[in-house]
């Protein structure tokens, strides 16, 4: 069982995102441990991006403080090596497919492994052309994320069957954000995906609330929320940690048992 797949074993998981760098890496370090603390599963860590086309303003926003504040991807890998001498929690690279492309899938999947990273979600990588990377990177132990967006039965199956890690679940059309509804038929894309795999899928795209938590880790695996999270991280800068750590707090205690 890889490392991502057991942090859902016997109980739900909320997963979190935040934007490495912002504001700095060495608080990126500090909110991970704080989130973990306060009972998140796993988090997932942006690669700040100049043309981040998945993501809503407030991510967006994130990454030009990143990058604004020097952050690279090699500063991330190393601030990552650091993070793993404090904790074990399952870790995720949230990344375009330009990235580690131009890092190259070899050395970017090796430094992967090297330093603690445990999967990658890519964007815009079709899955047409995930061939050209999933064998790299399942030789160094790196599970390539599949994301599921609402769309035709037999292409969820097609996507879900090979799937590895989890298979996060694209609650809506669009870019990430928080929403005060989501009218997508969720809950049909998750027994699709549990009619060809038992790889976990989790919900995101959306979900800020502790309702919402409750609601759909009721029909899947596990809620992911970022937006949310990076918006307080944007509000409170290098105080973010005991804001933060309330939050999570709260939207794990809205998983469905």
């Amino acid at each position: 069982m890889s490392k991502i797949k057991n942090a859902f074993e016997d109980k739900k998981a909320f997963i979190g995102f935040l934007t490495a760098g912002d504001p700095s890496l060495e608080k990126t370090a500090e909110f991970v441990l704080e989130m973990e603390q306060a009972g998140a599963a796993l988090v997932e860590l942006g690669i700040p991006f100049s043309d981040p086309i998945a993501d809503g303003p407030v991510i967006q926003e994130a990454n030009l403080r990143a990058l604004g504040a020097g952050c690279t991807t090699d500063k991330i890998f190393d601030m990552v090596s650091s993070l793993r001498e404090r904790t074990q929690i399952p870790l995720v690279f949230l990344t375009y497919l330009n990235t580690v492309y131009r890092y190259g899938y070899e050395s970017f999947c090796d430094r992967c492994r090297s330093c603690g990273v445990d999967g990658l979600v890519i964007p815009d990588l079709p899955f047409e052309e995930r061939e050209e990377l999933v064998p790299i990177a399942r030789k160094y132990d790196v599970d390539v994320i599949a994301m599921i967006a609402p769309t035709s039965k037999e292409r969820i199956q097609m996507v879900a069957k090979d799937a590895t890690g989890f298979i996060y679940v694209v609650s809506s059309m669009g870019v990430t954000g928080a929403r005060s509804e989501i009218t997508t038929d969720v809950g049909e894309i998750v027994e699709t995906i549990r009619g060809v795999t038992d790889t976990p899928a989790a919900i995101g795209f959306g979900i800020h609330t502790k309702e919402q938590v409750h609601r759909y880790s009721a029909i899947s695996d596990g809620a992911i929320i970022g937006s949310a999270i990076v918006k307080i991280i944007g509000k409170y800068g290098e105080d973010a940690g005991e804001e933060l750590g309330r939050y999570v707090r709260e939207m794990v205690s809205g998983l469905a048992g």
